[in-house]
C-alpha cells in the first residue's frame, strides 16, 4: 500500500480550495480546544464516589470525561462483537 505523498507541482486552482479547508480545521480545533478548557475550569467541584469498598473524592469533569471514555469503549466494543457474530453467522450459512 503506497501511502499517498504531496507533490510541489500542485496547480493554483487546488491549493486555493485546500486553504479554506485548512482555516476551517484550524478555527475548529482552536474552538474544541477552548471548549475542553473552559468544561475543566466551570466542573472543577469534587464529587464523592462511592465504590463498594471505598469511597474516592473526584473531580466532576474527570468524572464525566471518564464515564464518556468508559461508554465510547464498551460502544466500540460491542459493535466489533456483534460485527463478529454477523459475519461467523454468514459464513456458517454459506458453508
Amino acid at each position: 500500500m503506497r501511502l499517498p505523498f504531496r507533490r510541489l507541482d500542485i496547480p493554483d486552482d487546488v491549493e486555493a480550495a485546500i486553504q479554506p479547508r485548512l482555516y476551517l480545521i484550524l478555527i475548529l480545533g482552536v474552538l474544541a480546544l477552548a471548549y475542553v478548557i473552559a468544561f475543566g475550569i466551570e466542573n472543577n467541584k469534587q464529587r464523592a464516589v462511592h465504590f463498594v469498598f471505598a469511597t474516592a473524592s473526584v473531580s466532576q469533569a474527570w468524572l464525566i470525561l471518564i464515564s464518556l471514555a468508559v461508554g465510547v469503549i464498551l460502544g466500540v466494543a460491542l459493535s466489533q462483537l456483534h460485527r463478529h457474530r454477523q459475519r461467523r453467522r454468514q459464513t456458517q450459512q454459506t458453508a
